[in-house]
């Protein structure tokens, strides 16, 4: 078994000013963020540091051309540490960005990760959403577009030096943003939660994300609806953590088939990555429950029980209509995704995603994951 260690040094503080002035933020430092997250909080404190934005070089999930664009531009200017302020996108690219040399391109870091990627730059990173938990996994998801594939660069070199949990940054987040990263966090604690490779240490930190997040998701599952939209903002910090504590466990344990059936429609449709998630979540489930009914997945089951005051065999069903509450849920055809995708996707999955699927509750075929998109259409 290989052994746990948290390699981010985690901090928090309840203003990013309070951070700006404890780290001595300058002119060295560049800080790469969104423009809509810069100038609400960062720009008003004159920190003198070299600021990039994202959205110039391209919107939604990181790409090859998006960050290849980047590295053409830094490669202009001279910088120490890499501050991260953002969601998922501004993270896995500063991942990419710690470790990229004068004239590396993403080819180039993903054909020298067997060999092992060096860190240029310290990192740290300050997430904005409550989903990701990418502020303490060395991994970051790019969509290759000459591939065709969103595939995972990983290295031990991509772990930030520090993380740092902001509550200030999650009060401006739009309600949508709120629930799709708040269910992706759920989904990274079951996963981890189930997976094969987790350990009694991982294992604790996604019961105890769990029980962060579905006490909070019980205390504003009215969020939903438009009077009470801003209700989570209350547990913003208790969000947050759960993020981080799932981002932990799932660093160690590992994603699975929920992930992996998600990439192909956030890639093909550019549904939100939470989102996608939340339309596999419950397919998975069910498949995983037709094939081991008896299990680890029973441990989940009370789990989630005792957490939601429901019957164990109840839990899961429970779960998914309070994750439906929050984010209303639709079937994959409505989002654009047609029938001859199901057998297109499947493939796709089975040829590609390998690294998440080792991480199943049980083995999943081809036609097997291909049900299970029939499931959710």
């Amino acid at each position: 078994m290989k052994p746990f260690k948290i390699e981010p040094a985690i901090l928090e503080f309840e203003k990013f000013a309070e951070y700006a002035k404890a780290s001595s933020l300058g002119a060295s430092d560049l800080i790469l963020t969104n423009e809509y997250i810069y100038h609400p909080i960062v720009s008003d404190l004159d920190l003198g540091c070299q600021t990039i934005f994202q959205e110039k070089y391209g919107m939604g999930e990181p790409s090859d051309v998006m960050v290849d664009a980047i590295l053409e531009d830094l490669s202009k200017t001279s910088f120490d540490r890499i501050i991260a302020i953002g969601g998922g996108t501004i993270i896995d690219i500063a991942k990419i960005l710690a470790v990229a040399g004068s004239g590396d391109t993403v080819d180039d870091l993903y054909d020298r990760m067997t060999e092992g990627l060096e860190k240029v730059h310290p990192l740290t990173i300050i997430p904005t959403t409550c989903g990701t938990g990418s502020e303490v996994t060395n991994i970051a998801v790019v969509n290759r577009t000459k591939k065709g594939v969103k595939q995972g660069l990983v290295s031990p070199s991509m772990f930030a030096d520090e993380a740092v949990l902001v509550p200030e940054m999650l009060l401006s987040l739009p309600y949508k943003v709120f629930a799709t990263s708040s269910i992706d966090a759920m989904i990274h604690a079951v996963e981890s939660f189930l997976s094969p490779n987790g350990c009694a240490t991982s294992e604790a930190f996604s019961k105890n994300a769990l029980e962060l997040i579905l006490s909070s998701w019980g205390k504003t599952a009215k969020g939903a609806e438009e009077q009470d939209v801003q209700a989570w903002k209350k547990y913003a910090a208790e969000f947050l953590r759960a993020s981080n504590w799932a981002g932990i466990a799932f660093g160690y344990a590992g994603c699975a088939a929920v992930h992996a059936l998600s990439y192909p429609l956030g890639g093909t449709h550019h549904i939100p990555h939470g989102q996608s998630n939340q339309l596999m979540f419950a397919a998975v489930m069910e498949k995983y429950k037709e094939k081991k009914p008896i299990g680890k997945i029973n441990d989940l089951e009370a789990l989630l029980g005792r957490i939601l005051g429901v019957k164990d065999e109840y839990a899961l069903e429970t779960l998914v209509s309070l994750m439906d509450t929050i984010l209303e849920r639709a079937p994959l055809r409505e989002h654009g995704m047609t029938e001859d995708e199901i057998t297109v996707f499947a493939k796709n999955v089975i040829e590609t995603q390998q690294r998440l699927l080792n991480n199943n509750y049980v083995e999943l075929s081809e036609e097997e994951i291909a049900d299970i998109y029939r499931n959710a259409f």
